[in-house]
């Protein structure tokens, strides 16, 4: 039996990842239940994946934030402390991460590796260009985009899907937190 792997990502409602304008973190849009929801997902047991520019961005952000900060959310501090596989060609170890395992190679490889030998599902946050490759290799199981009510068409960044396959999306679950943010998870199959 494979393990699930779950592209698991934050988008403004344009599709984009990051803003280079003035919002904050989350757009300013998180709330305690949006708060609750993540601390309960990285509660469950499971392995992250990260791609080197995902594993770069978190490991810059946490080690410039202090502890009290938005930025160390509790479902974030979890998340960190949940074992990792962090797939580069780039990096050196040791990685600043508590649990983290470094693997030089093809991405593609190395999750369809993963995929056969984890006992736990695997869940990746972020890391856009690499699941972009995962999805097209059709080893993405779920898609799970959390849609911030924010529309940053002049300062968005990191459009998720650009340049990605063509999919048809099967809705598996939907809900809404805060009374405002959606977060929809998807079954990708490729479409021919």
């Amino acid at each position: 039996m494979t393990a699930t792997y779950t592209f698991d990502v934050f988008s403004s409602l344009d599709g984009f990842g990051a803003t280079s304008g003035n919002w904050t973190g989350y757009w300013g849009k998180q709330g305690p239940e949006l708060l609750d929801h993540r601390l309960a997902v990285h509660g469950e047991e499971q392995r992250m994946v990260f791609g080197a520019n995902t594993y770069r961005a978190f490991a810059q952000m946490l080690a410039s934030s202090a502890e009290d900060s938005d930025v160390r959310d509790p479902w974030v501090t979890r998340m960190r402390n949940l074992p990792a596989t962090v797939v580069s060609t780039t990096l050196e170890g040791p990685l600043d991460w508590p649990d983290a395992t470094l693997v030089s190679g093809d991405a593609v490889e190395v999750v369809a590796r993963l995929k056969e030998e984890s006992e736990v599902p695997l869940r990746s946050h972020g890391s856009l260009s690499m699941n972009r490759a995962l999805m097209a290799a059709g080893l993405v199981d779920r898609v799970q985009v959390t849609i911030f009510p924010v529309i940053t068409g002049r300062t968005g960044l990191d459009p998720i899907f650009q340049g990605a396959a063509d999919f048809d999306l099967e809705l598996i679950e939907s809900r809404t937190l805060d009374g405002r943010t959606q977060e929809l998870t998807y079954r990708p199959t490729l479409h021919d």
